[in-house]
């Protein structure tokens, strides 16, 4: 494994990155099918990253349910192991992105105040 651990939880994010070959584990969360990579994404932890702000990959450990990416930070730092994936950050930012836009557009749209009486 290449590069350091992150400072908190360094044994829980081991765990997550060991579990997943240090290996992103998203499988078309993102919005991208990875056909490239036989459907899971190649990039790999301390490995060069040629798209997207170049430089060495970095895996996160979060939760592995793109709906849990919402959750609020101390309810997915309590979230057993087995509820967490490895995700590069370009995989994780968009699986955030399209979980949002999921949660607005299953959000009842708020009435209008304006005209409210």
């Amino acid at each position: 494994m290449s590069g350091p651990p992150p400072l908190a939880l360094a044994g829980l994010w081991l765990a997550v990155i060991t579990t997943a070959g240090n290996q992103c584990q998203c499988t078309g969360a993102c919005g991208k099918s990875h056909a490239k990579d036989s459907g899971r994404c190649g990039r790999e932890h301390g490995g060069y990253q040629q798209h997207h702000g170049c430089g060495t990959v970095r895996l996160l450990a979060a939760p592995a349910e793109p709906a849990d990416l919402l959750l609020p930070p101390h309810h997915a730092a309590a979230l057993p192991k087995q509820a967490l994936a490895a995700w590069c950050p370009t995989c994780h930012d968009a699986a955030l992105r399209l979980a949002r836009k999921a949660a607005q557009a299953a959000a009842p749209a708020a009435p209008d105040a304006l005209f409210d009486i």
